[in-house]
């Protein structure tokens, strides 16, 4: 009697579907698999990426302390030599006279070189950054630039920009400084305007002067107001510029939220 060595149907099926089972499981294993380590490459990437922007973020910050305490020191130098070294001088004529009253009045110069030295010494580090706010710093500038006789300006406020993260204020002080500065060199305009508005939601501030203005269009990339437009994005804000020949420019940075 011959043995029947060939399976039925039944149990020819059931191999199949264990088969299948176990290849849907290893495809499914590997493609868990695969996510998982395409998932975590991502991770890695995006960790990157944070960390690179952070260092550029922290690079930003440091290059405008530099340049900020790089200004005030010159600003210091301009103060030391034009105001109070005439002060000084001033002082010392008063003080080789043998009449009273030039004495005194001697004694009154030296003392206004004193307080314009203490004044100096406060700007030698960023602390003032912290104790001034954004407006008090647009009327600072305004003013020296007014008391110079070089243009007349203005500064128009509906909100006042008091409690600003140090990094925000950094990036702020040193746009509007450059923007100031552009507009002195290049301009030459009768009149700077700032105003400080909201528009929707967010706040703005839109620095205008009547100078000669420029081709924005072709001026923009690779110049200095493409460097401030990223340090704006630094800190989620924006820096937008209009300009024509003739017609002054306008700049807009919009905050934050």
């Amino acid at each position: 009697m011959k043995k029947n060595l060939s399976m039925n149907p039944t149990e020819d099926q059931i191999y199949v579907i264990i088969f299948s089972t176990l290849f849907l499981g290893g495809l499914m294993s590997t493609f868990v698999v695969a996510m998982v380590f395409i998932h975590r490459q991502r991770q890695a990437q995006n960790r990157l990426k944070m960390d690179q922007v952070k260092s550029e973020h922290e690079k930003t910050l440091l290059n405008i302390e530099n340049e900020i305490q790089q200004e005030t020191l010159t600003h210091i130098g301009r103060e030391l030599h034009d105001n109070i070294g005439q002060l000084l001088s001033l002082a010392k004529l008063n003080f080789g006279s043998i009449k009273p009253e030039k004495i005194a009045e001697g004694r009154d110069i030296l003392g206004q070189a004193i307080q314009e030295v203490r004044g100096l010494s406060k700007q030698l580090n960023l602390d003032w950054v912290e104790s001034i706010s954004i407006n008090e710093f647009i009327e600072q500038q305004l003013e020296r630039i007014q008391n110079t006789g070089f243009c007349q300006t203005s500064l128009e406020a509906d909100f006042e920009l008091i409690e600003l993260p140090k990094d925000q204020k950094l990036v702020l002080i040193r746009v509007i400084q450059e923007s100031l500065n552009n507009a002195i060199k290049h301009a030459f305009p009768d009149k700077i305007q700032i105003r400080l508005h909201e528009n929707g939601m967010r706040k703005q501030i839109l620095i205008k002067d009547n100078g000669k203005g420029f081709d924005s269009s072709q001026k923009l990339n690779g110049s200095g107001m493409f460097n401030l437009k990223k340090r704006m994005e630094t800190i989620g804000g924006e820096f937008y510029l209009t300009s024509a020949v003739g017609k002054g420019t306008e700049i807009t940075l919009t905050l934050p939220n």
